[in-house]
């Protein structure tokens, strides 16, 4: 299983973050903390740097300057360590469609050196946490859009991460079934797990995260809790990021 990270509260700090594209700062000195237990989400036009922080936080890039720690563990140098606390669910489906969802869950479990009876009991745990116990042998290829991204989420759970990416995990969904999704997160947040999330959907930042972060041209331009911005989450956004230049980080109390 998955090596647990220090308890000192915070489960994510990016201290001066900064990554260049030749002349493009992606990063620009982006200073966050996310506390263990919180469920943080992160918004931002086209282009304002939402991908580049997803992928430095998942060590799939190095930062050209600053420091990230994620479980206290630096995502440079501590990179394989990082790997082992944390959970990615992409925006788009990791799943084998050739194969079914039992067999996709042991198959990751694999990747993650989950082995044996741990790996059979995890699956048939986390098939039942998104109602998939029924259809665990069945092809994925058969499933609706809505069966794979719960399934898509539980593939990046096979190895008891407490720390958790999701990648704007809705993107495309009918309304049903985005709520059904909305009720996962929340269940993963009541089970004490960190959750990042990135998304394009005001409705969604409000209704889900304890805060959040709007970014633009690379700088966070908002920090706080959507219920105490004392604007909706929308005017915020469309004020912080429209022109040419990036206003003032509005930091509100948590």
């Amino acid at each position: 299983m998955a090596e647990r990270p220090p308890t000192d509260g915070i489960a994510i700090r990016t201290t001066n973050l900064t990554k260049r594209y030749g002349n493009t700062l992606a990063c620009d000195n982006v200073n966050l903390e996310i506390r263990r237990g919180e469920l943080f989400g992160l918004l931002g036009p086209n282009g304002a740097g939402k991908t580049t922080l997803f992928n430095i936080l998942s060590t799939q890039v190095k930062p050209s300057a600053g420091q990230a720690l994620v479980g206290g563990f630096n995502v440079t140098r501590d990179a394989k360590k990082v790997k082992q606390i944390i959970g990615i669910v992409p925006q788009d489906v990791a799943a084998y469609e050739k194969l079914t969802a039992w067999e996709n869950l042991i198959v990751f479990a694999e990747l993650y050196n989950v082995h044996g009876r741990t790996a059979y009991q995890r699956a048939n745990e986390l098939l039942r946490m998104v109602s998939l116990q029924g259809r665990g042998h069945e092809l994925v290829k058969n499933y609706s859009g809505g069966m794979k991204h719960r399934l898509n989420i539980i593939l990046g759970l096979i190895h008891d991460p407490q720390i958790l990416y999701f990648d704007e995990p809705t993107t495309g969904l009918d309304p049903i079934a985005r709520t059904e999704l909305w009720e996962i997160i929340r269940v993963l947040k009541r089970a004490g797990k960190t959750i990042v999330l990135t998304t394009h959907y005001m409705q969604e930042a409000e209704a889900l995260c304890d805060r959040v972060a709007i970014l633009n041209q690379g700088k966070v331009a908002a920090l706080g809790s959507p219920k105490k911005m004392g604007k909706s989450l929308e005017e915020i956004f469309f004020t912080t990021t429209s022109g040419d230049s990036v206003a003032p980080a509005r930091q509100v109390r948590a």
